[in-house]
């Protein structure tokens, strides 16, 4: 989720009060998950490779929203038909389970009001959710289930094997995150059962401080806990991505020091182009890079100091200059309250940009989906 968004209309649960119940909320993503006025356009050239690309995004929280994700929707960025017409092979479904008000990239307090909460009520989930944290996660993941048995054109991922289903033209690919791990409620075991739900990615931390270690815009910012080592011994024991979007630059240090597999960034920036707490250190990326992780670059300002594809790809070649092209990938942050340049129809815009910037085909291919496969074959079961 982008503070800038958030801050200009007050938070989408300002909206959700006034206007409250399901339409209500609709209208109020009109003004949340929007996207630039003018047209994607694109060479014939890109739009002939983007057709034979298996693209990957790493983050986008539609899921938080009550659409039907089977059937075009005029509002937000992500939906089933989009994805196809821009390509998109492997779509990763994030979802956060606590936003608490007043959030921001430098101090958030963890107790203040929960904006999930809100939103829950508002969209009528079930009573168990406006209490459990966990019962979110489950929520929304029997959601993406019931989307893969409603529909022959998409699937979960849940395996290493799955991605070989992967392909251009081919069915979409669904893989289910979690933007902070703060519903395991220091409970170890919770893992497994998120696990068991279909969860293959796990942000460590959100907009706050949690049990298992500092935010990047928390109070303290501190590292990893004994409890937050567990976690992350756990996941890579059950196959679970682990992902540092959002953590603190101690947590990052912390958890490449443990680790065994490769980890991602889902949505970030770099300092190096956009200078704020949200992005990554040039440090950061070397030991990323070391790690043999991904970089997924963000569409929104905040993330890449811009509001079109030149800017994403500016940051693309950033990455790609310091750490190297095969630590790169696309990390939108679709539907997480944030202006974009185009939804997920418009993803040959990116194609486009990139030839333009001089990369060759064979890093575009790296760079739209392969280093993403590449992560999983090395770390989902």
């Amino acid at each position: 989720m982008s503070r800038r968004r958030l801050a200009a209309i007050g938070g989408p649960p300002v909206a959700f009060v006034a206007f409250f119940f399901g339409p209500g909320v609709t209208v109020a993503e009109w003004f949340i998950n929007t996207t630039a006025s003018d047209p994607v356009r694109i060479s014939a050239e890109a739009a002939h490779l983007h057709d034979t690309l298996v693209v990957a995004d790493l983050h986008a929280d539609s899921l938080m929203w009550d659409r039907d994700l089977d059937a075009r929707s005029r509002v937000g960025h992500v939906d089933l038909v989009r994805l196809r017409e821009g390509n998109v092979a492997l779509q990763v479904f994030a979802l956060p389970t606590r936003a608490p008000f007043g959030q921001n990239f430098d101090a958030t307090e963890a107790d203040a009001m929960d904006q999930i909460q809100l939103l829950g009520i508002a969209q009528l989930w079930p009573t168990e959710t406006w209490s459990s944290l966990e019962a979110r996660a489950h929520l929304h993941a029997d959601e993406l289930a019931t989307l893969e048995d409603d529909n022959d054109s998409f699937f979960l991922v849940r395996g290493a094997e799955d991605l070989a289903r992967l392909a251009p033209g081919g069915p979409t690919g669904g893989l289910l995150a979690l933007e902070g791990a703060h519903c395991l409620q220091g409970d170890l075991e919770a893992v497994d059962r998120l696990f068991a739900a279909g969860f293959r990615m796990v942000g460590l931390t959100h907009f706050f401080d949690n049990r298992l270690g500092g935010s990047a815009h928390g109070i303290e910012k501190g590292g990893l806990t004994p409890f937050g080592r567990d976690v992350v011994r756990r996941m890579e024991a059950l196959g679970i991505v682990v992902d540092l979007a959002h953590a603190s630059p101690a947590v990052v240090d912390d958890v490449l020091d443990l680790a065994t597999k490769p980890v991602v960034v889902s949505h970030t920036g770099v300092r190096g182009v956009c200078d704020n707490n949200r992005n990554l250190t040039d440090h950061a990326l070397q030991r990323i890079r070391d790690n043999g992780g991904v970089v997924g670059i963000g569409f929104w300002p905040d993330a890449v100091c811009g509001d079109d594809a030149d800017a994403i790809v500016t940051s693309i070649r950033y990455v790609t200059d310091h750490i190297g092209v095969e630590h790169v990938a696309l990390g939108s942050d679709f539907d997480g309250a944030v202006h974009v340049p185009f939804d997920a129809s418009g993803l040959a815009a990116i194609t486009d940009a990139l030839l333009a910037a001089g990369f060759d085909r064979s890093e575009i291919k790296k760079v739209m989906g392969e280093n993403v496969v590449r992560v999983l074959r090395a770390t989902l079961p």
